[in-house]
Parts: C-alpha cells; sequence; structure tokens
C-alpha cells in the first residue's frame, strides 16, 4: 500500500495558518513596524518611531513638539506612503504624540 503525502511549501503552510486564525488584517497592518524608516526616510526616523496600533490607527512617538507639528502636516502623504508600501489601507489614520 502506497502511503499518501501532502507536502506543501512553508509559505503556503504558514498563509493557510494566518487565514485560518483570522488574522490577516493584523499581518498587514504590522507590516509597517518593518518599513517605517523607509516610508518616512532616517532623518525622520531619528526623531518619529511607531508605536503601536489600535483600532487601525497607528500611533507614533514623536521627540519633540515642532517634530510632531511637521508630521501632523504630512500625515496625508505618509498614510499614502504606508498604504502604497504596505499594499494595504488597514490603517485610516495617524496619530502623533
Amino acid at each position: 500500500m502506497k502511503k499518501k503525502t501532502n507536502i506543501q511549501s512553508l509559505g503556503d503552510a504558514l498563509t493557510m495558518l494566518v487565514q485560518s486564525l483570522g488574522i490577516e488584517k493584523q499581518i498587514e497592518q504590522y507590516k509597517i513596524f518593518d518599513v517605517w524608516n523607509e516610508i518616512v526616510g532616517q532623518q525622520v526616523a531619528k526623531v518619529a518611531q511607531p508605536e503601536r496600533l489600535q483600532n487601525g490607527v497607528l500611533i507614533v512617538n514623536v521627540n519633540n513638539a515642532p517634530w510632531r507639528t511637521e508630521l501632523t502636516f504630512r500625515k496625508k502623504e505618509i498614510l499614502e506612503k504606508i498604504h502604497e508600501q504596505t499594499k494595504s489601507k488597514s490603517i485610516t489614520d495617524i496619530k502623533f504624540r
């Protein structure tokens, strides 16, 4: 009797696991922590780092008030870059604190 084997790639197995757990959206959102420096550039990344996600809102810790003001003015631009880079619109807003 021949034993049937069901071999699949690790990537496919992980995709199936994420889908079965229903955490696709959370995984998409947390990509921002990996690509933040690319999105805002090294100069901004030195003074502003993502802290957490809360109901689709990215909370960013900013070192000082002038940078917080600057980033607030650039919020729309940064949010568009986030959507482009992560290929997801699950992050709907950014709060700089």
